[in-house]
């Protein structure tokens, strides 16, 4: 008998989340206070993310070279200021 195929997760928690990133789980949980990071879901009282997510807020940084301004911006894990574009 056939056995099924091992399901791909659609969810990560903080720590695989983070690790997927190359972050620590302090560095995405300060991104998520100060709303600088990628969206996130509520799911009961845990918080997950998606990988489509995770990847779509890692494509915010990406560049070819250290003078393309590229097509958006990944923020450090701090406070924004009042006036300042996300």
């Amino acid at each position: 008998m056939d056995q099924p195929a091992p399901q791909t997760p659609q969810f990560l928690k903080t720590p695989a989340a983070a690790a997927r990133l190359g972050l620590s789980p302090r560095t995405l949980e300060k991104h998520r206070c100060y709303g600088t990071g990628p969206n996130f879901h509520k799911l009961g009282g845990r918080v997950v993310y998606s990988i489509e997510a995770l990847d779509a807020w890692a494509e915010l940084g990406r560049r070819r070279s250290t003078s393309d301004p590229g097509a958006g911006v990944c923020l450090p894990a701090k406070r924004v200021q009042a006036g300042s574009e996300r």
